[in-house]
């Protein structure tokens, strides 16, 4: 991959080919999944479908040894993936051959065993490896009511389809069999709770603002929480209450501006209350009490950074997060978690920008069975919203590699330090070859806060005698930062007072001037998700689209449509209505 990067850098005609490929690749998913709900048993159109699921397995194959767990028919789920990929271990091409970890086919027995346990069929599903942990996700406990039907005989007469309840709204009445029988809770939750040891999975984040969800006056799913046998006691029961699909109609409505956007706690449905173990509320610096009055942004990256807590915990312990079918609020989660940990370098190393974003996309949303074409015309727009939302955590506060500074370093928070400057070294955010320029040194000097980039003289005579020959391939933000650098750093220097000292400078080398504080350069983490957000924010604009609910478009969607315009070069486009 490495190898691959460098080849594209020399040559920009084929690093941009390459990039305009890839977003139409982007665009084309968007596309179809705007428009369609994945289902396994009757995969349509095959041919565009079978293309993104091989993809999904080829990118996946970068970075991990991997088993499949067949799901061909939609006969375990319907809504999950025809082949759900188990990851075994990170590997590179020199360790491919290693046996496998894992007894695949005592694996699909307790998946076989455990589905009935769950919401729909969605079972406990690893998604995310990190640090040999599994990210798990699947929906919430199924309750009495679909249990019964799905054993029933709607379900056998379906062919073992979980579609016939999900569509239906009819549910048993037999008191004897509501307040009766446990035998099959005991069973079919055992299956479940077996599973979840299997995966070595201690936490379960319980996103449901409910404790059971109540459909005509029963309780038709319920929830780890509220087990009355409290066969769940043996794991670490998180209640993290967050709003659902329907909220997001209210994020769309207010121009795709979550800040301020506060959710109702006093409905009467809303009866989970958040309930955090002491041992993840502390060390966050997080007054988890005031949760209510949190507004989405802020509810969104605090839950976030607890799930990061989590996953960091010293032990080899997995996470489990639901809410309640598992294909809202579930991905939302589950993909940002993803980004972040591919942003510090932690999970899929190898995949570029548009590489995770297309996996993302059509891995924890399409093929998870997310309901897009029904969300957009309700205008519930929690999917645009998760990807949207990468703005809001790209600082360190979100890393799970958090960087060690130096000892001897004078600069505050939110101060560059050499470690951030180093990440220019990296490929996410290099020179470009075809700068006509080297940076052949780099020293830093804490007492004047200033930068000292030695450029060799006869580059920049040739810049300054054929400056259209000295360009920026913009193939990440850190280069156009970089660039403001230089210029920022030019411009502060040739007004400095001691003209001497500069003219000596500039006889062999640059001193570049740069206020910490007025021009920070961007962490490579930063750089990574912005570079996903302006792919994402292009794919969707050109197919989707948003839909102001003002007869003219808001500082937000104007906000929005500039981001479009510097992600893809577009400028006026008519795809936002």
């Amino acid at each position: 991959a490495a190898g691959r990067r460098a080849m594209l850098a020399a040559s920009p005609s084929a690093a941009s080919g390459l990039s305009f490929r890839r977003s139409e690749e982007i665009a084309d998913l968007i596309d179809l999944f705007s428009k369609t709900q994945y289902r396994a048993k009757e995969v349509t159109p095959r041919v565009r479908v079978e293309a993104i699921e091989k993809r999904c397995l080829e990118l996946f194959a970068r970075d991990y040894k991997y088993s499949i767990i067949q799901n061909s028919s939609g006969d375990v789920c319907g809504h999950y993936p025809r082949q759900i990929v188990f990851l075994e271990y990170e590997s590179t091409d020199g360790d491919r051959d290693r046996d496998s970890t894992v007894q695949i086919s005592k694996l699909q027995d307790l998946v076989n065993r455990s589905k009935l346990a769950r919401c729909r069929g969605r079972f406990v599903c690893p998604v995310i490896l990190y640090n040999g942990k599994h990210i798990c996700r699947s929906a919430t406990l199924a309750g009495w009511g679909e249990l019964y039907g799905r054993t029933g005989y709607n379900y056998i007469f379906s062919g073992g389809s979980d579609d016939t309840w999900a569509d239906s709204e009819e549910f048993p009445e037999d008191s004897e069999v509501r307040n009766g029988d446990s035998q099959l809770f005991d069973k079919v939750r055992g299956h479940d709770i077996k599973l979840l040891r299997y995966l070595s999975v201690r936490y379960i984040c319980d996103l449901m603002v409910e404790n059971k969800k109540v459909k005509f006056g029963l309780n038709v799913t319920s929830s780890e929480k509220v087990d009355k046998a409290q066969r769940y006691a043996d794991f670490t029961l998180l209640s993290v209450p967050y709003p659902g699909c329907e909220f997001f109609k209210d994020y769309k409505d207010r121009d795709y501006t979550a800040e301020g956007l506060v959710f109702n706690w006093n409905q009467d449905h809303v009866d989970a209350p958040l309930t955090i173990p002491p041992c993840f509320s502390q060390n966050l610096n997080i007054d988890w009490t005031q949760y209510q009055s949190w507004d989405l942004v802020e509810q969104t990256q605090n839950y976030l950074k607890l799930l990061l807590h989590i996953i960091n915990s010293d032990d080899n312990s997995g996470l489990l997060v639901h809410c309640i079918s598992g294909w809202d609020r579930t991905p939302l989660f589950v993909s940002l978690l993803r980004f972040s940990l591919w942003a510090d370098g932690a999970v899929h190393a190898s995949l570029e920008p548009a590489e995770i974003l297309y996996l993302t996309i059509a891995y924890d949303w399409f093929l998870f069975g997310h309901l897009l074409p029904d969300r957009l015309s309700k205008g519930e727009e929690i999917f645009f919203f998760c990807f949207n939302f990468l703005k809001h955590i790209v600082s360190e506060k979100f890393s799970a590699v958090r960087k060690q500074r130096r000892k001897n370093s004078q600069f505050r928070d939110g101060e560059f330090t050499v470690e951030d400057l180093c990440q220019l070294s990296k490929p996410a955010a290099r020179i470009s070859h075809c700068m006509s320029s080297s940076l052949s040194s780099l020293s830093f000097n804490q007492s004047e806060n200033t930068i000292l980039l030695d450029i060799k003289c006869e580059e920049r005579k040739m810049a300054a005698s054929s400056p259209q020959m000295v360009v920026w391939c913009k193939q990440n933000p850190a280069e156009e930062h970089l660039s403001q650098l230089v210029n920022e750093g030019r411009s502060s220097s040739s007004s400095s007072s001691n003209q001497s000292e500069q003219g000596a400078a500039w006889a062999g080398s640059s001193p570049l001037a740069v206020p910490s504080r007025r021009c920070p350069l961007p962490t490579e983490r930063q750089v990574r998700l912005e570079a996903v957000r302006e792919l994402f924010l292009a794919a969707y604009s050109s197919t989707v689209g948003l839909k102001s609910s003002t007869p003219s478009p808001s500082g937000a969607i104007s906000g929005l449509l500039e981001q479009f315009a510097r992600g893809v070069g577009l400028r006026g486009t008519n795809a936002i209505v």
